[in-house]
């Protein structure tokens, strides 16, 4: 039976390790059983924008993991279930590969990735990009691409069954606050699979317009979603919505016909700041998105087999989900 991708959660918010297993057959120089990204990370420590009167925030509950040390632990540990016993360590870490998908510090905070080893290759958006590139710490520093219909890499930094890249609103955008980082590998989840056929995960913290995703929805060869990985929590301040929440992540996962919608970005922090006087935050269950759904349609309450279809997981604060 084929090994199967591990989205492991590090945190209540939005930093995630996921592991992807080889492909049979592919050059695999470490013998290893996953390749290993990093996503967003933040472990510990404070995290401000623009200055801390401004905005700061700190994790209401500390991170599973706390540091890079322990991170390389939890992902031995993975290597190692297959094995018998720990696995060989043929280079000074086991960490493939770091994205970001946005500049804000809870997404890309500077003492989280100063702690990492600097030859561990950065994908991220554009302000990101500059920014990590301007601390001196990595060694490669790459900006994500946009998706174009192609999902194989063509960057000699990852490897070409694996794809990263960014889908957002067509045109110049300026902000991309609203956006999707999808990261693509071979489908493996049945024996009638074409080689060129995709899985997908589709990473939007702050949500994204369900018309952004229909190149993905539409692409050919087919990718098909196996996590949407998008929050609960309609966030919002009196002008400019955040989060987009529940209700816009049922519209994506209709969209997307994703396996598994995994929420994420959902921790109420600790903060304070000028800008938390003004935020309005409201939770809202996949249930009362459902409801919500099927009132506007009227057609009265949300249907359960209907929400029983939907496989939405809230993945604990260091627990792992097997993407099957």
């Amino acid at each position: 039976m084929a090994r199967r991708p591990i989205l492991t959660h590090l945190n209540v918010d939005t930093t995630w390790l996921l592991s992807i297993p080889y492909p049979a057959g592919v050059e695999n120089e470490n013998a290893r059983k996953c390749f290993h990204v990093l996503i967003d990370p933040w472990l510990r420590g404070g995290q401000s924008d623009v200055a801390a009167f401004f905005s700061q925030q700190w994790h209401a509950t500390p991170s599973a993991v706390q540091t890079a040390s322990e991170l390389e632990v939890l992902i031995e540990g993975i290597e190692a279930e297959e094995e018998d016993g720990t696995p060989p360590r043929d280079s000074e870490t086991y960490l493939d590969a770091i994205v970001i998908s946005h500049e804000f510090t809870d997404h890309m905070h500077k003492e989280t990735l100063l702690e990492l080893p600097a030859q561990v290759p950065v994908f991220a958006t554009t302000k990101a990009a500059d920014a990590i590139r301007s601390w001196g710490h990595f060694k490669l520093v790459m900006e994500i691409p946009r998706f174009e219909g192609s999902w194989r890499s063509a960057d000699a930094a990852l490897p070409e069954w694996v794809g990263v890249t960014r889908v957002a609103k067509a045109g110049r955008d300026l902000l991309y606050y609203h956006s999707a980082i999808m990261i693509t590998f071979p489908s493996t989840s049945s024996s009638t699979s074409s080689p060129e056929e995709a899985e997908a995960i589709i990473y939007t913290p702050h949500g994204i317009d369900p018309s952004d995703l229909t190149l993905v929805a539409e692409a050919s060869p087919h990718i098909k979603t196996l996590a949407l990985m998008h929050g609960l929590q309609d966030i919002s301040l009196p002008r400019a919505q955040l989060n987009k929440g529940a209700h816009n992540g049922l519209k994506v996962q209709r969209l997307l016909d994703a396996r598994y919608w995994v929420s994420t970005h959902d921790e109420v922090k600790r903060g304070g700041g000028v800008v938390s006087w003004f935020l309005r935050r409201r939770g809202v269950s996949v249930k009362e998105a459902l409801e919500g759904e099927m009132s506007k349609e009227g057609e009265g309450k949300g249907d359960r087999k209907m929400l029983g279809e939907i496989r939405f997981r809230d993945v604990g604060n260091g627990e792992s989900l097997v993407l099957e």
